[in-house]
């Protein structure tokens, strides 16, 4: 692990010199009252002070609306991939979205590899900090996620004046040597560190987890038939709020759109999710999850159970959002894994 040391003064020279590059910059922007990220104009335009945005910064790597390949037909067909992926750098990405990302690249890395996610990967530079602010609904404390050691090119953790950087890879290295003033941290500036991160807003929410994220597998093993998922799913809108805001949500639908004149079409992918009533739906028209709450009770089992085992941790890392999304309040996971463990 290297530390570096940072005067704010010059990390707003290091925005400002990015701004300047040939880079695609995203921030975190408030818009409206809503942080988002954004593409950044100016370095008064980012906000670190902020809590959870509304969407992720997944969809800079896994777009809504994804074009896979063009194509025409005739008496040749004529297919030519199309791959969007500029050379970009998100910053001030928090660590549950980090952890996040992570877990989407073991995911789309695997056979077959997802040329189009990892392309885009490859060219984003991850520029991470520790949160001074959270939201309420906020549990990624219990979930691993409130400070992580991989995943990012650098890492900023706000001492006061200056930051501390954590380098974490040689592009992130390369990019601070090239673009901002620093120098070694010291054992003063490693103390401070550690104070900050142990005082994290993350430990001190509203949310009162009685769970560990270890346990959610075997809790989960044998809470298939347990009374929550009607008294909850029930109330399921099936919207797809609470999937559509989750960092580590990554499912997708793939279709065609063909031109009027019946030659040309694209083929695309989209967002799509667990809850959705069409999405286990296969072409001969049957549903094999038909009911809300068959879907509602998978999207917990996917998170808690079968990507735990597949990608060894749970897919929730605790950011709130899906609580703060849904319209009515069924959502928590800390509210149903609590209700799981109380039996």
């Amino acid at each position: 692990m290297r530390l570096k040391a940072i005067q704010k003064s010059d990390f707003r020279d290091f925005v400002r010199k990015l701004l300047l590059s040939n880079r695609d910059v995203v921030g975190v922007k408030s818009r409206n009252g809503t942080f988002v990220f954004d593409r950044l104009e100016s370095f008064d335009d980012l906000r670190l002070d902020y809590t959870a945005t509304l969407l992720p910064p997944k969809k800079y790597l896994l777009p809504q609306h994804d074009t896979l390949l063009k194509y025409r037909v005739g008496a040749k067909l004529q297919v030519e991939e199309q791959i969007e992926a500029p050379d970009r750098i998100l910053l001030g990405v928090h660590p549950y979205d980090i952890k996040a990302i992570c877990q989407a690249d073991l995911y789309f890395s695997e056979e077959p590899r997802d040329v189009h996610y990892m392309m885009r990967r490859e060219k984003t530079t991850i520029v991470g900090i520790d949160p001074i602010n959270v939201g309420a609904k906020s549990f990624c404390s219990v979930m691993n996620s409130a400070v992580v050691d991989a995943g990012f090119d650098l890492m900023l953790t706000d001492i006061g004046d200056r930051y501390v950087v954590e380098i974490g890879s040689q592009k992130g290295e390369r990019l601070l040597m090239e673009s901002c003033r620093s120098a070694d941290a010291s054992d003063k500036d490693k103390k401070a560190r550690d104070e900050v991160r142990k005082k994290s807003p993350c430990f001190f929410t509203e949310q009162e987890p009685h769970f560990t994220a270890e346990e959610l597998p075997e809790l989960l093993g044998k809470s298939e038939s347990h009374p929550v998922w009607e008294q909850l799913g029930d109330k399921c809108l099936s919207c797809g709020s609470c999937i559509l805001v989750c960092p580590s949500c990554f499912c997708f639908d793939v279709r065609d759109d063909v031109d009027l004149n019946l030659v040309d079409g694209h083929r695309f992918r989209q967002w799509d999710g667990c809850v959705l009533e069409d999405f286990a739906k296969v072409g001969t028209g049957e549903n094999f999850r038909k009911t809300r709450v068959d879907r509602y009770r998978h999207r917990f089992y996917r998170k808690g159970e079968y990507l735990f085992k597949k990608l060894g941790s749970p897919a929730c890392v605790g950011c709130g959002r899906c609580v703060t999304a849904c319209l009515p309040d069924i959502a928590n996971p800390v509210r149903v894994y609590n209700t799981l463990k109380e039996g």
